[in-house]
């Protein structure tokens, strides 16, 4: 499904030509990645459950080229990951290999690891590393023989330094990276980059969520809950979406094409080890 966007780019721009798979597409960190791509002269493709949302986004991505009609989007949910390899198969059928993967999927409820249930970490398992798997398995031929392929994978810096209170999402995002840092020493004789970037705390719906499972948890105000939160930032500031789509946006280009298999923290300088 396409839809109109703005004005078109100049071919030099640094993705003109490629294009892109971004899932979470419809808010937050991926919403502002694809509109990195976008901006960078790539063809975006996004990828998210609410359709509504997918579609306004589109909307307001900037195109790529003489065409106003080349972004698309796809509907469909992670919690079913044989719908999604299907799904995102028959487009890849019918449509233009793509050149870059970004894997981003919202994480799981906070709590304590010890009251996890074992069902969460299944589904979050799933929802993460299976299907960040079965979406790298799908792109990789045309990655392989084009020479040109970017894996970015925004995880969490809990890959680093685990976070209290969120034990499921350190278990499964350590996981994650991981998988990542065993698949970029397979990619990078093919030109194929696979690196994860560690969003400190940003400015999106999730963490909102946190704020808010804290201060329910503690009985102490959201907004003591957010100085508490900046007073381990050097920085002094949560970030805006927009500065971790920047270094996506930077991994993704050939610029990057000697980085691989790194955990890349954009954090401010919270994560305390090196």
């Amino acid at each position: 499904m396409t839809e109109d966007s703005g004005d078109s780019l100049p071919t030099s721009l640094p993705l003109a030509g490629r294009r892109a798979l971004v899932c979470g597409g419809s808010r937050g960190i991926g919403r502002a990645c694809a509109v990195e791509f976008a901006r960078l002269g790539a063809e975006v493709t996004l990828l998210a459950r609410d359709a509504r949302a997918l579609q306004h986004v589109v909307e307001a991505l900037p195109a790529t080229g003489a065409s106003r009609r080349q972004h698309r989007y796809l509907a469909v949910d992670f919690d079913n990951p044989k719908t999604l390899r299907d799904v995102v198969n028959e487009h890849l059928a019918n449509h233009e290999p793509v050149h870059i993967l970004l894997n981003n999927t919202g994480g799981p409820p906070g709590g304590a690891i010890a009251d996890a249930d074992t069902e969460a970490f299944t589904a979050t398992f799933s929802r993460h590393l299976v299907c960040n798997h079965l979406l790298a398995q799908a792109v990789l031929p045309e990655m392989r023989i084009s020479g040109y392929g970017r894996i970015i994978n925004i995880v969490s810096t809990s890959v680093k330094q685990p976070i209290k209170g969120l034990g499921v999402s350190n278990t499964v995002r350590g996981a994650v990276a991981s998988w990542a840092k065993t698949l970029a020493g397979e990619l990078a004789p093919f030109g194929i980059t696979v690196n994860n970037v560690l969003p400190g705390t940003t400015k999106t719906d999730r963490l909102r969520e946190i704020v808010r499972s804290r201060a329910a948890s503690t009985g102490t105000s959201e907004e003591v809950i957010e100085e508490q939160m900046r007073a381990d930032i050097p920085t002094g500031r949560f970030a805006e979406p927009e500065e971790i789509a920047a270094a996506v946006g930077f991994l993704a280009g050939p610029a990057a094409a000697y980085i691989t298999g790194i955990s890349l923290p954009v954090d401010g300088g919270r994560t305390g080890c090196l």
